[in-house]
C-alpha cells in the first residue's frame, strides 16, 4: 500500500488538456512558477541527493498541485514498475538516446522536463494522434520554432489569450529549446536549467514594471 497527501488540485496534465466549461486556464506567472518549482525538485534529486537520483517518468501526470497551485513532484522511485508494465508509456516524454532502461541519464531526465516546459508554453500533449502528422509529435513540431518570435506567439497556449509578457515567453521558450535538444551532452544540468527558468520569470517581472513606468509616465501627460 502507497499513501500519498492529497492534492485537491489533481495533475498538471488534467489542467493543461483535461478542460471543461468550470475549470480556469492556468495563467503565464503561474505557468513559470510550476517549471520553476519541478526544476528544483529534479535539481534536488540529481545534484544534492548522493548518489545521484534519477527520475525516469517526469510528465505533466507526474506533477501534482496543491491549494497554490505549487507543484509537486510525484511517482520518484516507482519507473523501474512502469518500465515493465509498458514501454509506450512516456510516449512523446522519452529522450532519443533511451532506446532500452540502461540508456537513460540525467540528462535523460532535463529532455523528459523540457517536453513539460513545453506543454506549459502551448497546451499541447507530448504526443496527439488527432494534429496532422507533421504536429503529432510536440518536440518535433515545436522545436525549429522555439527562437522564431512571430511563430512562437502563434504557438502559446489559446488559453492564455495572450495574457504573457513577450520577454518572459521568448526566455521561456529558449531555456525549453536548450533542455529538448537531441544530443544530451548539450543539454544543460537542472541546477542551471532553475536559473535559467527564474531568470525568465525576473524579467517578467521587469516587463510588468517597466509597463506600469510607461502607464504612469502617460498619466503625466
Amino acid at each position: 500500500m502507497l499513501i500519498f497527501e492529497y492534492f485537491r488540485n489533481g495533475s498538471l496534465h488534467e489542467f493543461l488538456h483535461v478542460s471543461d466549461d468550470f475549470s480556469k486556464p492556468l495563467t503565464w506567472n503561474t505557468r513559470v512558477r510550476i517549471a520553476l518549482g519541478t526544476a528544483r525538485a529534479l535539481e534536488y534529486l540529481h545534484e544534492v541527493c548522493s548518489p545521484s537520483y534519477l527520475h525516469k517518468n517526469i510528465r505533466t501526470s507526474n506533477i501534482v498541485l496543491d491549494a497554490e497551485l505549487n507543484p509537486h513532484l510525484c511517482e520518484c522511485g516507482l519507473a523501474m514498475f512502469h518500465e515493465r508494465a509498458s514501454k509506450n508509456l512516456n510516449a512523446g516524454y522519452t529522450a532519443p538516446e533511451c532506446t532500452k532502461p540502461s540508456a537513460y541519464t540525467l540528462k535523460s531526465d532535463v529532455y523528459s522536463f523540457g517536453v513539460v516546459m513545453l506543454e506549459l508554453l502551448t497546451g499541447r500533449k507530448p504526443f496527439d494522434s488527432s494534429k496532422p502528422r507533421s504536429e503529432q509529435y510536440l518536440v518535433q513540431w515545436a522545436s525549429p520554432q522555439l527562437h522564431d518570435l512571430d511563430a512562437l506567439e502563434r504557438m502559446a497556449d489559446p488559453a492564455l489569450r495572450g495574457l504573457y509578457p513577450p520577454k518572459s515567453l521568448s526566455r521561456f521558450a529558449n531555456v525549453t529549446a536548450l533542455c529538448v535538444q537531441s544530443e544530451p551532452e548539450f543539454r544543460p544540468n537542472m541546477s542551471e536549467v532553475a536559473r535559467l527558468v527564474q531568470r525568465s520569470n525576473m524579467s517578467q517581472r521587469d516587463d510588468l514594471s517597466a509597463s506600469r513606468r510607461t502607464n504612469d509616465d502617460d498619466d503625466d501627460y
